[in-house]
């Protein structure tokens, strides 16, 4: 069993940075991939960034070159980071730990979730 708990969203105005983290507890974590979702209002959940357990990366081409997915495995975290932030980023954003994928289905484990709100 994976327990994720996300923090670090809040309001930021556009153009701000805001750095997401998700602490993991449960024995498999090293060997997950974890992933991090957002879901705005009305919108079906959308891939943002997913790191496996080597640190490979692949990120939407919607945050390319604003955002960074990384993880401590030591600390069981993993984090994302995210400058030049949008209005249309404004969002609740989920960690998740599965397989390496852009598909929500091939995650197990999610985390309650931490909103994001962009003012322009």
């Amino acid at each position: 069993q994976v327990q994720l708990v996300e923090s670090g969203g809040g309001l930021v105005q556009a153009g701000g940075s805001l750095r997401l983290s998700c602490a993991a507890s449960g024995s498999t974590f090293s060997r997950d991939a974890m992933g991090w979702f957002r879901q705005a209002p009305g919108k079906e959940r959308e891939f943002v960034a997913v790191i496996s357990w080597n640190g490979s990366t692949l990120q939407a081409n919607s945050v390319k070159g604003r955002f960074t997915i990384s993880r401590d495995n030591a600390k069981n975290t993993v984090y994302l980071q995210m400058n030049n932030l949008k209005p249309e980023d404004t969002a609740v954003y989920y960690c998740a730990a599965g397989s390496y994928s852009s598909w929500p289905g091939r995650y197990d484990y999610w985390g309650q979730g931490t909103q994001v709100t962009v003012s322009s």
